[in-house]
């Protein structure tokens, strides 16, 4: 199978870039180095990934085992729900207790959404359906605007709304793959999902280095 995280950027590369646009990409002649890494640095940027691929591996469960009827879903969601508590800590460092209750709070509203899509998906009222749809994609906004305001400069508001677009479209239509059977999809949504929620990772990780210099010498 082909590895996802070959695909995504280095987390020094991710620094040049961040650290000197596009002159990190400068021919090989001119022998620019990367910038240092720090201890503290990899360890936020390998904390952050490993946060949000439990997030999505642990959604991934929930969603087979919905589909499939298992025993298991109870015990699933419950530490689905424990990823949401361990994103909105990972973040009280850098905002604060507050923002970090906040962040868990519309990360948990996140899942119970996707729990009553995935209800109105498998019951086939359309009504519901469009209901809980547009529940859900206004719950990813508003995470996307909670983002936006705590670092503006590195998170702009349109592009955080954009990714939680991308990141709900993805899963959904992987939602709606597993259940109409179509196993072989669900999995190519699931890589996809993977290859995604790794560069949003490393794009939180890396806005808060960049606005927080002073933690990461």
């Amino acid at each position: 199978m082909r590895s996802l995280t070959r695909r995504t950027v280095p987390l020094a590369v991710a620094a040049a870039l961040a650290a000197g646009g596009t002159s990190a990409l400068a021919a090989d002649h001119h022998h620019a180095a990367a910038p240092v890494v720090t201890a503290r640095q990899q360890k936020l940027h390998d904390g952050m990934r490993k946060l949000w691929e439990d997030h999505i591996t642990w959604t991934r469960l929930a969603i087979v085992t919905f589909a499939a009827g298992d025993k298991d879903l109870q015990a699933t969601e419950t530490r689905l729900l424990r990823n949401q508590t361990d994103l909105g800590n990972a973040i009280k460092p850098y905002y604060g207790a507050k923002a970090g209750r906040q962040l868990t709070a519309l990360l948990k509203a996140h899942i119970s959404g996707a729990v009553a899509l995935l209800q109105a998906a498998k019951s086939g009222d359309n009504a519901a359906v469009a209901k809980a749809k547009a529940a859900w994609y206004a719950n990813g906004n508003q995470i996307a605007d909670f983002l936006a305001k705590a670092n503006p400069h590195s998170w702009p508001r349109t592009e955080m709304r954009k990714m939680m677009r991308a990141h709900l479209d993805v899963t959904l239509k992987e939602a709606v793959d597993e259940l109409g059977g179509h196993y072989d999809a669900s999995v190519r949504d699931y890589e996809r999902i993977h290859h995604h929620i790794l560069e949003m990772a490393d794009g939180l990780s890396a806005g808060i280095v960049k606005q927080f210099p002073r933690r990461f010498r």
